[in-house]
């Protein structure tokens, strides 16, 4: 117990390699759902999770659906990705959530397309959605609702409704009606509300401060979140400011990478070399085709100063990439 409640304590941070456990109650985790309800207005949520329900990602459309008395199906992403695809009512009252790599997987089948457009919305969060996968998916008539939130703040605090992906919008959306989200000092993404966690395990507060995010972003003048990326994720090469998730963008376009992740390795010339690391069992990309769609969107001292083929491939099952682990085995795959 604390506060003299009880608390569900859910595991952050895993991705950067030190895991912290975030605290909530049924106040905090219920404020979510209603607010997620609200803004997508659903009275009754009925909801097919594919996400691992020890995560937040996961537990919140699970509670979404028990408080609005919808329905829950846990979904085996495994045979869905293989084409078993379970029988979704087309009735507007159902939703799915998606990380953009599980997005990009289904966007590959014409039947899980079609199926795709039977949901309400199909929420993409978890990690930056490159452009060039949501304008694929606007081109197919899909209703993704690209959404922004974490585990301090019960999942998604902005989302972009369909209708308004549908007519050109490329963001996160407002803010849901249990949410404020403002801009800080560095552009720095910050959330307040009543869904925002307790304290990190082993403190707890009942009394809030506005929680300031690891992201940048910025609010538009309709209050619409923007996010550029991690503030400390980025990459001091040569004394020059390289952001990874906007070469990542740029790599993924090229099409010549099943997957990819850009991390800063520690130089001796430059202080950090920006590397690019990619599935080692994934298809060769062809490099001149790469260098060539390189030179087109990116300024030089942002290119890999190296690619790195990685084996097993540490994605987990919110699909983010762990990059303590990435930064780990491609400085002992470049040993080899």
């Amino acid at each position: 117990p604390a506060g003299g409640r009880g608390c569900l304590m859910i595991p952050s941070g895993g991705t950067t390699g030190r895991v912290k456990f975030a605290r909530h109650d049924a106040a905090t985790l219920a404020a979510a759902a209603r607010g997620f309800a609200e803004h997508f207005g659903a009275p009754v949520v009925n909801a097919l999770n594919v996400l691992p329900r020890y995560h937040v990602s996961g537990l919140m459309p699970w509670l979404r659906c028990a408080l609005t008395g919808g329905k829950h199906v846990g979904g085996d992403w495994k045979r869905i990705a293989a084409g078993d695809l379970p029988d979704v009512p087309a009735n507007g009252t159902w939703f799915l959530s998606v990380v953009p790599t599980q997005l990009q997987r289904l966007l590959g089948s014409s039947q899980a397309v079609e199926w795709l457009r039977r949901f309400r919305a199909v929420c993409v969060g978890g990690g930056p959605a490159w452009a060039e996968l949501l304008e694929r998916g606007a081109e197919l008539k899909l209703p993704l609702a690209v959404s922004y939130g974490m585990t301090e703040t019960a999942a998604m605090v902005t989302a972009l409704r369909p209708e308004e992906f549908g007519v050109g919008e490329r963001n996160c959306g407002s803010a849901l009606p249990h949410a404020q989200v403002s801009i800080g000092d560095e552009s720095a993404v910050t959330v307040e509300g009543d869904s925002l966690f307790r304290g990190y395990f082993p403190a707890w507060r009942d009394e809030r401060d506005a929680f300031v995010t690891g992201d940048a972003g910025e609010l538009d003048a309709r209050g619409r979140l923007r996010i550029f990326g991690r503030r400390d994720a980025m990459i001091i090469t040569g004394g020059k400011k390289v952001d990874p998730a906007e070469v990542e963008a740029a790599l993924r376009a090229t099409g010549e990478f099943d997957d990819v992740a850009v991390i800063g390795a520690a130089d001796r010339e430059w202080g950090q070399a920006v590397v690019a690391c990619y599935p080692a069992s994934g298809r060769a990309p062809q490099w001149e085709r790469v260098r060539e769609r390189l030179a087109e969107t990116l300024a030089g001292f942002k290119w890999p100063k190296r690619f790195v083929a990685v084996a097993e491939w540490p994605r987990n099952a919110q699909g983010k990439v762990n990059r303590a682990v990435l930064a780990e085995k491609a400085a002992r795959a470049e040993k080899e």
